[in-house]
């Protein structure tokens, strides 16, 4: 059995800019913004789904590599968590906008 190394890691929500748009005017800065939102939620579901798929093999015994599992499950949780965060200091940013409106 061979041992191959470890590549390297790349965070699973990875977040470019849209092909085609060089940077955010303000006439389209809701529409990058959005499209951004789009791709990590995307990109979220992706990795969820990849460990899901792997958690069934794991199930069935067709699972060849546990550790291949154990590493889509830990980054999906921390894609998940990463996430939360995210949504959480979004949601304090507007609620503290619209104090200091009102």
């Amino acid at each position: 059995m061979s041992i191959q190394p470890i590549g390297p890691v790349a965070g699973p929500l990875r977040i470019t800019a849209p092909a085609g748009v060089e940077a955010a005017s303000p006439g389209n800065a809701a529409e990058v913004f959005g499209n951004l939102l789009t791709q990590g939620v995307d990109t979220l579901q992706q990795t969820q789904a990849n460990a899901d798929a792997l958690a069934v093999q794991a199930a069935t015994g067709d699972l060849q590599d546990a550790h291949d599992y154990m590493a889509a499950s830990t980054e999906a949780a921390l894609a998940t968590q990463m996430t939360v965060a995210i949504r959480d200091k979004a949601v304090a940013a507007f609620t503290e906008i619209m104090r200091l409106q009102g």
